[in-house]
């Protein structure tokens, strides 16, 4: 009988142990919720809870695979914890029992927190903690009745209990996928608009000379979220609930919202943190009903300041409400985006769209909750990270060709590009090649003031290497700024530039 095991077994067993409890947990997860999985539910409180400077560390430094990152990180941490709680478990099983049972304590907690699930959620932590001090246990006695330091039989329980984790982790995720609410999605059929956009012009953009297309597709279309897993609900399922400032609280169901004659808009989206030339800014057409209606039937109180939003998975967002009530303004509760029901990926069953404000003040998804309120009684996720209130769209414009550092033939060129001043519209843009004139570029025509316009002109290149810059002007008459300015806190400015050599 061994009186104390080899730092490789002892390693193997407290990583074999946690990675089985985490399968475990991931695999009732499919059952009760994907954020009842006790990794997911930990990775979404740190990433609630990290600081400002750590999450815009995250977004700088790995764009729009931070949360893969974050999920990375997490499990190599917990595998080099659970290591370390097999190595001080050389002599007594304890140490590593307490790691399992902080795990899992930490798991329990994080689920709890979550406010789109319901009590039941709280097995898969549970069944982590027990299959984890479980596994442990086992492995832990199993290892000390070898004889031999290289016995097999211990070697065959670390593959047998690896590869029970592995398919349960694999499992977890097919079930998942077959539960979620794709289902409901695909039962939902035509949503056909009352209130049609009108037909899109033939010259709506210039994608044959290398701008996007005038609708961004639906898998194209930029996705920013802070949630680990998308949330899941079914449109059967789904109720918003408008309360606060109002004189009579409201509950709707999809079917309440779906039966109310729609209408269609087409309107551009643009995230916060997009920089200058950035790509996170797409176009869609969205099918829904005015948001200002569903108000006005609640009655907003004269001393609303805000519509504060929450989304299933407890996100919030801020948004004047005189934004929310302006005749003019088109904010939508959407449901379809492109002729067809949202995709869950962008907030099926129902989002809001806001014409005009950045994405964290106007485009909560999964959206359940309505509050009317005063900015002073309910502060929305972002604000506590150092971002502003109201976030209006700034006048902006962006090259798509040529492509950076690309390589040109003297003579004439090609450069074209976008333009944005949603709920401003844009009046004309202007390209200048190094410090050279202002040159007025041809615009698309204009589909209307909330979505974006794409621009070409051909400039005369020189040999030799050159910068290219291009700038805007709102119907405002507002030019677009060259002064450079974070996205942080409103917003990012600048004029977009690329470099290119011709030869």
């Amino acid at each position: 009988m061994r009186t104390e095991l080899p730092r490789f077994h002892a390693a193997a067993i407290g990583v074999v142990a946690v990675g089985a409890a985490a399968a475990a947990g991931h695999l009732l997860s499919a059952f009760l919720g994907r954020n009842s999985s006790p990794v997911v539910a930990v990775g979404n409180t740190v990433a609630e809870f990290s600081p400002s400077w750590l999450t815009e560390f995250g977004k700088d430094t790995f764009y729009l695979y931070d949360k893969l990152a974050l999920f990375v990180g997490m499990g190599v941490v917990m595998l080099v914890l659970a290591a370390v709680a097999g190595l001080v478990s050389r002599r007594s099983r304890t140490p590593g029992l307490v790691f399992i049972g902080v795990f899992g304590v930490l798991g329990v907690v994080a689920v709890l927190r979550r406010p789109d699930l319901g009590q039941l959620a709280i097995v898969a932590p549970l069944a982590t903690l027990l299959v984890g001090c479980g596994m442990f246990s086992w492995l832990h006695g199993r290892a000390f009745q070898e004889e031999s330091v290289e016995g097999g039989l211990s070697r065959r329980g670390f593959l047998i209990a690896g590869a029970g984790a592995g398919v349960a982790a694999v499992a977890g995720e097919v079930i998942g996928v077959s539960r979620d609410a794709e289902v409901s999605r695909a039962a939902i059929g035509g949503l056909v608009p009352a209130r049609p956009a009108p037909p899109l012009p033939a010259d709506a953009d210039f994608s044959k000379l290398g701008t996007p297309t005038f609708l961004t597709p639906n898998a194209d279309f930029y996705k920013i979220d802070t949630t680990l897993a998308l949330p899941q609900v079914r449109a059967e399922d789904w109720r918003l609930r408008v309360h606060g400032l109002v004189e009579r609280e409201l509950t709707f169901s999809y079917a309440d919202i779906r039966d109310r004659p729609l209408v269609e808009r087409a309107v551009t989206l643009c995230c916060v943190s997009n920089e200058v030339g950035g790509e996170l800014i797409s176009t869609a057409t969205f099918v829904g009903v005015d948001l200002r209606d569903l108000l006005a039937e609640a009655g907003v109180r004269p001393e609303a300041e805000q519509l504060f939003s929450t989304s299933a998975d407890g996100w919030t967002c801020g948004t004047p409400i005189s934004a929310v009530l302006d005749p003019g303004r088109g904010a939508m509760l959407a449901l379809g985006m492109n002729g067809e029901p949202l995709p869950v990926k962008h907030g099926f069953p129902a989002r809001l769209v806001v014409p005009g404000l950045y994405g964290y003040v106007s485009a909560t998804k999964w959206v359940t909750e309505l509050e009317v309120t005063t900015w002073s009684a309910r502060r929305a996720y972002w604000l506590d990270r150092g971002w502003s209130r109201e976030g209006p769209v700034k006048t902006q414009s962006r090259i798509d060709v040529p492509k950076p550092f690309a390589a040109q033939a003297a003579g004439k060129t090609i450069v074209a590009g976008i333009a944005w001043a949603q709920h401003t519209g844009v009046d004309r843009v202007e390209v200048r090649l190094d410090q050279g004139p202002w040159q007025p570029a041809t615009l698309t025509a204009e589909v209307n003031a909330d979505t974006w316009r794409m621009w070409w002109v051909q400039l005369d290149v020189p040999p030799g290497p050159h910068q290219v810059y291009c700038r805007a002007v709102d119907r405002s008459g507002y030019v677009q700024t060259g002064d450079v300015a974070d996205t942080v806190p409103d917003g990012a400015t600048g004029w977009h530039s690329i470099s290119i050599t011709a030869s």
